[in-house]
């Protein structure tokens, strides 16, 4: 599996959740990954990473390499080479690229082309969350960049992690019939649920009692979610009303926020009694541990929360894709979850909103038992059926 890994936590944190299933498969599955932080997660035997040196995203077209001091040109070809050398070496049955059909600058169809001509047994397999941006922008970058044309000659098939009648990106995004003809809408990829004694642990390491609620405030990778943080801080600020009685709250700011901004934010959640964590290594019990949730709206955490069933109110960015604020209007609009739109993200809203959620959550939890998690069971499916016609 290759994920280029640039911004935020979520492409990693799906590569996981899907290597994890393909073990039962049995299967031994290799994540190339430019991600810091694979190695915070626990992994299980017959899992393992390929890091290659990380770059950081700047712009939608501008990357700068994460701590090597070498010019991006460089950084790019050293990644590369890596990634060539590791398909050529591991000679996988299955090669799954997720998100990025050609990798970052192009950096993957190197070996996208060499496993065509050179090592044609291998299935190619492009992994696609369901929203990617809204449609005209989407468009226009995958034909500037050459994606059709690339999916169409490098890939096997292609694997959309949603639901066609959510969303329709063959609709949304014109994709011509002779690649349509490869995509599978495989439902949305689960994540593990915690027991509960994981949950009363984590309740425990954090000191809030089990009669007490728990709201918890997650900015994802922590890149761009600095504003979100603040408003929340303000809300719940006691001139402001403060925190209801028997509630307490955990903001965790990912790994990603910069120096200044987790110690602004630090030093206020400490003034109103909240805690503050930068990355909590198992988020499933902290989530698990929530009486409702409040998230920017990524796709994983959205998986995350409602494999257990949270109430959730999104405040989604829409800088530098509005993939956020379209998923949290789809989602919105059948019952799942409550949003505010940037322009209406306030103090004073944001409060009312989350009061107003930790009151009614019933009533999303019910509407989230029908959730189609069938990702997983479908993405086992595919790699069997495709062995089987390997064999025959």
């Amino acid at each position: 599996m290759y994920s280029h890994d640039t911004f935020g936590l979520g492409h990693i944190r799906r590569c996981l959740a899907i290597a994890l299933s393909l073990r039962k498969c049995p299967a031994n599955v290799l994540i190339l990954t430019g991600s810091v932080l694979a190695g915070r997660f626990k992994i299980p035997r017959r899992i393992d990473f390929v890091r290659i040196p990380g770059m950081i995203k700047v712009t939608n077209e501008q990357y700068l390499p994460l701590s090597m001091k070498l010019d991006a040109t460089e950084v790019l070809e050293i990644r590369k080479g890596i990634i060539l050398a590791t398909a050529m070496a591991f000679k996988p049955d299955f090669f799954i690229v997720d998100k990025a059909p050609l990798g970052l600058k192009r950096e993957v169809a190197e070996t996208l082309h060499w496993l065509r001509s050179d090592f044609p047994s291998c299935r190619s397999i492009l992994g696609l969350r369901d929203i990617m941006d809204s449609a005209d922008v989407t468009i226009q970058e995958w034909e500037e960049k050459g994606i059709y044309d690339a999916m169409e000659q490098y890939y096997d098939e292609i694997w959309v992690y949603g639901r066609q009648d959510f969303y329709d990106p063959i609709h949304e995004y014109r994709i011509p019939p002779q690649v349509a003809s490869k995509i599978h809408f495989t439902g949305y990829i689960p994540r593990k649920v915690p027991t509960p004694e994981d949950i009363r642990s984590t309740r425990g390491e954090l000191g809030i009692p089990n009669d007490e609620k728990l709201i918890l405030v997650t900015i994802g990778g922590g890149g761009d979610g600095h504003p979100v943080l603040k408003t929340f801080l303000k809300a719940f600020h006691p001139s402001e009303g403060g925190i209801p009685e028997r509630t307490r709250v955990v903001l965790v700011t990912g790994p990603f926020i910069s120096s200044r901004d987790y110690q602004d934010v630090f030093e206020t959640a400490r003034s109103l009694g909240f805690t503050t964590l930068k990355f909590h290594r198992f988020m499933e019990s902290l989530i698990g541990a929530a009486q409702l949730v409040v998230s920017m709206g990524g796709y994983n955490t959205v998986c995350e929360i409602v494999s257990q069933a949270k109430p959730f109110l999104i405040l989604p960015r829409t800088v530098p894709r509005e993939e956020q604020l379209i998923r949290a209007q789809m989602l919105c609009s059948q019952g799942f979850c409550d949003y505010l739109h940037p322009n209406e993200i306030t103090p004073r809203n944001l409060r009312a909103r989350v009061l107003a959620m930790l009151r009614n959550g019933s009533a999303y939890r019910k509407k989230m038992a029908s959730f189609p998690f069938t990702g997983l069971d479908v993405i086992r499916q595919r790699i069997l059926e495709c062995q089987r016609e390997c064999v025959e």
